[in-house]
């Protein structure tokens, strides 16, 4: 099993920025990816980017590319996702997941955190 736990969620106004982490325990081998997923209410999960453990590919959507930047350091098994130049349609629950595959596609990924809230208002 793997364990997942984000922070880093908040309020913040629009413009600003936010850096959530993801920090991972348990068989972490058994994941090849890390992915940053949100929920907004009434909507469907939302896929943002993902990155493989070496850091070697990462992948964003078009709605966060250029605003939201992800990296990882191994030797604390983290993951963070820096999120710059925040809209209001930038809110959401975030999750933090982790895949043995590279995807795009939530149903790849078998483990989750529990979901960190980021709120973009003035």
């Amino acid at each position: 099993q793997v364990q997942l736990v984000e922070s880093g969620g908040g309020l913040v106004q629009p413009g600003g920025s936010l850096r959530l982490s993801c920090a991972a325990s348990g068989r972490t081998f058994s994941t090849y990816a890390m992915g940053w997923f949100r929920q907004a209410p009434g909507k469907e999960r939302e896929f943002i980017v993902y990155i493989t453990w070496s850091g070697s590919s990462t992948y964003y959507a078009d709605s966060v590319k250029g605003r939201f930047t992800i990296s990882v350091d191994n030797a604390k098994n983290t993951v963070y996702l820096q999120m710059n130049s925040l809209k209001p349609e930038d809110t959401a629950v975030y999750y933090c997941a982790g895949s043995p595959y590279i995807s795009t596609r939530p149903e790849r990924y078998n483990y989750w955190g529990q979901g960190t809230q980021v709120t973009v208002s003035s």
